[in-house]
């Protein structure tokens, strides 16, 4: 049997296996979410954090039209599995969104878990939240590739620049 280039060809989103099922991994975004509504910072393996955000977004997406939608009432009942936080969703985060067109959750990656699976970890919480902000590791750039050609290139310039001065005329 031939295989066709078609066959590798990616069609559409692919989502992430979480859980395991389809089922559970529904169950797993939907307490995610539950969780970022609630601390509106939560901390996460990387790849639920990564998968999380879209729903979260598309969350204040559809609440930003109202409570009196029904569409934006579904949403807000099926993703938020705690139903005091539907007050919270409607009343506290639409109004601090209500400028923004999008990108209303901050992602930071943080250091990778210490016990048995180290897995990557990451901290998402939404913009403009009253928490104190996340120290901020500073990163260490120096040794990239293309930052030690630029170091070398300037080191070759100075040099060249050196010997043009102190040569005689």
């Amino acid at each position: 049997m031939r295989l066709s280039a078609a066959a590798w060809i990616s069609h559409g989103r692919v989502q992430r296996r979480l859980g395991l099922g389809p089922r559970s991994r529904l169950d797993l975004l939907r307490n995610l979410v539950t969780g970022l509504v609630r601390h509106e910072r939560i901390e996460a393996p990387r790849a639920r954090v990564d998968e999380m955000r879209f729903y979260a977004e598309h969350l204040i997406d559809y609440a930003k039209r109202g409570d009196g939608d029904p569409a934006a009432m579904r949403m807000a009942d099926f993703w938020l599995t705690e139903k005091d936080l539907i007050h919270k969703l409607f009343k506290v985060l639409v109004p601090r969104f209500q400028a923004h067109t999008g990108h209303y959750t901050r992602m930071h990656q943080i250091p990778n878990r210490e016990n048995l699976d180290r897995a990557k970890m990451a901290v998402i919480e939404y913009k403009g939240n009253a928490l104190p902000p996340l120290p901020l590791r500073p990163h260490d750039s120096e040794k990239t590739l293309v930052n030690q050609l630029l170091k070398g290139y300037r080191e070759d310039l100075l040099s060249t620049r050196e010997a043009q001065q102190n040569l005689p005329e």
